[in-house]
């Protein structure tokens, strides 16, 4: 049972040190959603976003009600869209973008992440059409978010990636150059990628994540200024 101690510091956190929860984001696993037939593997992509995540705002509203913390965004991220993809013989892969943007816009969500590709070690078919598609995907949408992953450590640095990224990024700036270039920030170009990622812009649902998740992203810079100013002049291991 939350003290009255305990109550009022999380007022004083949220009023005085803009503390908030930045973002409930919802990874959501589409591995179910490969089909030849590029129409019904997008048609199974939006039913699922849509009845998973079709309460995720609402939810966040009542959580915001209820406890008086604000939420500042709801965000979605799915499996990379490349693997999705793979199996889909006819139609542009940019269409699947349109898909999550629809099923972004349907449910109310701020961004949807995962039209992404990891190629540190190469590319295959899907990869590469993804990776041609980025500039158009993030041109003709509104929500998504795109990521590539280009390197690890332990495979080294796939520098045919870093090249064909390169020009991805310079593309994106240009297609979206009315919108100051809003594409590229809605581009996100990784070395070591984690293995799941729900941070924006980013974000994916990985492979080894069930079959969905909600992950919470707490922003309080306001609470670690003021704990670091209590103790200002004292050394690294005080404030440790």
């Amino acid at each position: 049972m939350l003290t009255l101690k305990e109550i009022m510091e999380t007022i004083k956190m949220v009023q005085e040190e803009n503390l908030d929860i930045r973002t409930i984001t919802m990874g959501i696993s589409l591995r179910d959603c490969g089909h030849p037939d590029s129409k019904q593997a997008r048609s199974k992509i939006y039913d699922k976003i849509t009845r998973l995540a079709g309460q995720l705002v609402k939810t966040g509203e009542q959580i915001e009600r209820e406890y008086g913390l604000p939420i500042v965004n709801k965000r979605i991220s799915v499996t990379p869209i490349s693997i999705v993809a793979e199996s889909s013989v006819n139609g542009e892969i940019v269409d699947f973008a349109r898909t999550l943007d629809e099923a972004a816009e349907a449910v109310g969500v701020n961004f949807i992440g995962g039209y992404s590709a990891l190629v540190h070690k190469g590319f295959t078919g899907a990869d590469e059409r993804l990776l041609d598609s980025i500039p158009e995907a993030l041109d003709v949408t509104n929500r998504v978010c795109s990521s590539v992953n280009v390197a690890t450590t332990h495979a080294g640095i796939n520098m045919d990636a870093v090249y064909r990224m390169g020009q991805v990024i310079k593309e994106t700036a240009i297609r979206t150059a009315d919108r100051d270039g809003l594409g590229c920030a809605k581009l996100v170009v990784f070395a070591n990628v984690p293995e799941d990622n729900p941070f924006m812009a980013g974000a994916f649902h990985g492979i080894g994540e069930p079959e969905c998740v909600i992950n919470v992203g707490v922003s309080g810079p306001g609470v670690v200024k003021t704990a670091i100013e209590t103790v200002k002049g004292a050394n690294f291991g005080v404030l440790a």
